[in-house]
């Protein structure tokens, strides 16, 4: 048996490269991209594709050479994540809301040989480029700047020399060298978000997008010629794999560079849209549209969720809406989604509230996992299936990265016996279906007790006011943390105190959960993928807790100069203070 051969006709490398040759050979003529007065089929897009390829050869880029580019969910960048893979490259795309200081870091740290910038960001790319001419003693170290002009309108701006349609008509169209010889290769890099630490260069292999790329496929039931509006942004972990996979499906990817409700609403009733995919944060967009933005669905358009826990409550209100749900949990190290919540025909006859809870849970492993387990990591054992117990949620298999680039050290700490440590909390039901709790870092432990500040939320987004809530832990100097809420509430919805949602919450919630302090605010800080920044919410807790403390040392101070010596009131000398605002 071992002695049977390996050869051409019975293997081949995987890559995403073959889902586009696939559709432009069976699906040719029907529309792969349409965006606003564009429209492309899929044999039109695999000539670009190739066309670009070649022209990004004659420009010396060679294999594993870095390429990276700029620009919101336009054609160009969709056409990116097969033409550059097609030229051997590694296919590195930017977050369009990091500051220039950022985006130079991350340019620097790949290598990149070729940077696109979008006529959009064209203003934040020379301010990039100033700080890499202070940065790099020669310019040979610069990358080749190509800007993405307007297809339909071209603004004629520029950075440099070239520009990205000139490359498309300048290229080969008969180019034929995209063929890989290692799947293990890289094909993309992207760089983690940096809300729990610095940003890291995550690596992926042809070989993880590949298998990645069908299991969310199959794991989101995803049909033949789907409608899917780009809502999701590209450079988040490749669109989640479905820049790859609308070609897998002989799909149409409907572009859109600005996620407004008009422009949802619009496209979604213009082309018929069947599919999306977006963080929590899109539906309150779409919840929150005046009535001149909305349109009428009148075909159920599936979505699939991720970058944070929906609430249940949240869920509630979007389905009525004309949408169908679909929770996924991932990160940025697992190639996007590893778990979706993959639903039961015997869970429809169940009440909307009890379906939204269960919606609510991330689910199962993707079939491209080998294996995921929630672990108690000192002993690294299973936590009993119990929907209880908490532990950290680890991963193993082929859609998890090669690791993170030029950081062998942060590599060898992610992966522990066998599994990547994700850092995020969970707990197993008895069913097998894994639910989210927390982020380790997020998790509070109040006089002993471990508080789920996801729990806490889902309870805040029920209330009739709350648009949106996050839960931090707040020093407190006697149970040692104390959960602090932060909120922001609907517009035209009224007025609500602390008080008032302390006691909503009071009923609602075991005592030892309730928050000991809520803070409005106009809007949550968030990440360019819909994540609330915890890690500045924190910050604020901390400053809350400090100035709390200081108004009770005076108060105290001041009714003993009175006399009052006697009252017992919590005191709090200045190195407890100061303790307390380093937390």
């Amino acid at each position: 048996m071992d002695l049977l051969p390996k050869c051409d006709s019975n293997y081949a490398p995987l890559t995403p490269i073959t889902f586009l040759k696939r559709a432009a050979s069976f699906y040719a003529h029907r529309p792969s991209i349409i965006y606003e007065g564009t429209r492309f089929t899929w044999q039109e897009t695999f000539y670009r594709c190739c066309c670009l390829a070649s022209s990004l050869r004659s420009l010396n880029i060679v294999k594993n050479n870095v390429v990276s580019v700029l620009a919101p969910n336009v054609p160009a960048m969709y056409e990116m994540h097969f033409a550059v893979p097609m030229a051997g490259a590694v296919l590195n795309t930017i977050n369009i809301r990091l500051d220039a200081k950022n985006i130079a870091l991350i340019l620097r740290h790949s290598d990149a040989k070729v940077f696109f910038v979008d006529y959009q960001y064209v203003p934040l790319a020379r301010d990039v480029l100033r700080i890499l001419m202070t940065d790099f003693k020669t310019t040979s170290s610069m990358p080749l700047v190509i800007v993405i002009d307007d297809i339909d309108k071209p603004t004629g701006t520029r950075l440099g020399e070239l520009e990205y349609e000139q490359l498309i008509r300048n290229g080969n169209p008969n180019y034929n060298k995209f063929e890989i010889e290692d799947e293990w290769d890289s094909i993309a890099l992207n760089y983690t978000s940096g809300t729990t630490s610095s940003p890291k260069g995550v690596v992926y292999s042809h070989r993880g997008a590949f298998l990645s790329t069908l299991s969310l496929v199959m794991g989101w039931e995803m049909g033949n010629e789907p409608i899917y509006l780009w809502t999701l942004p590209m450079f988040h972990c490749n669109g989640w794999t479905f820049t790859w996979g609308i070609a897998a499906r002989g799909g149409t990817n409907v572009c859109l560079r600005n996620t407004t409700a008009y422009d949802i609403y619009r496209n979604i009733h213009t082309n018929k849209v069947t599919h999306m995919c977006c963080a929590p944060i899109v539906f309150n967009i779409l919840l929150e549209a005046k009535p001149n933005e909305r349109r009428k669905i009148e075909t159920p358009v599936k979505i699939l969720t991720g970058g944070a826990p929906p609430p249940a409550a949240l869920l509630e209100k979007i389905e009525p809406l004309g949408f169908e749900v679909t929770h996924a949990y991932g990160l940025t190290e697992a190639t996007g989604p590893a778990l979706v919540c993959e639903w039961q025909a015997k869970w429809d006859k169940l009440p909307a509230e009890a379906k939204s809870k269960l919606k609510a849970r991330q689910g199962v492993g993707i079939l491209t996992l080998a294996d995921v387990d929630v672990k108690e990591l000192k002993t690294m054992k299973s936590v009993p299936r119990d929907g209880k117990t908490m532990g950290e949620i680890v991963l193993r298999g082929s859609s998890i990265m090669k690791g993170y680039f030029k950081d062998e050290n942060a590599t060898s700490k992610a992966f522990k016996d066998g599994w990547f440590l994700t850092g995020d909390v969970g707990v197993v039901h008895p069913d097998g279906y894994l639910e989210i709790k927390d982020r380790s870092k997020d998790v509070i432990i109040s006089g002993g007790e471990n508080i789920s500040s996801v729990e806490l939320e889902s309870i805040l987004y029920k209330h009739p006011k709350v648009l949106e809530a996050a839960v931090v832990a707040m020093p407190h100097p006697r149970w040692g943390e104390s959960p602090c809420a932060f909120v922001s509430l609907k517009n035209n919805s009224g007025s609500v105190s602390e008080k008032e949602l302390i006691a909503y919450c009071r009923r609602n919630l075991p005592h030892f959960m309730v928050p000991k302090k809520v803070e409005f605010l106009n809007e949550l800080p968030k990440t360019s993928t819909g994540k609330i920044q915890k890690f500045e919410l924190r910050a604020q807790a901390v400053a809350l807790a400090a100035t709390a403390a200081t108004e009770t040392t005076m108060a105290v101070v001041d009714r003993n100069s009175r006399g009052r010596s006697k009252e017992k009131h919590p005191t709090y000398n200045d190195h407890q203070v100061l303790a307390m605002s380093r937390l």
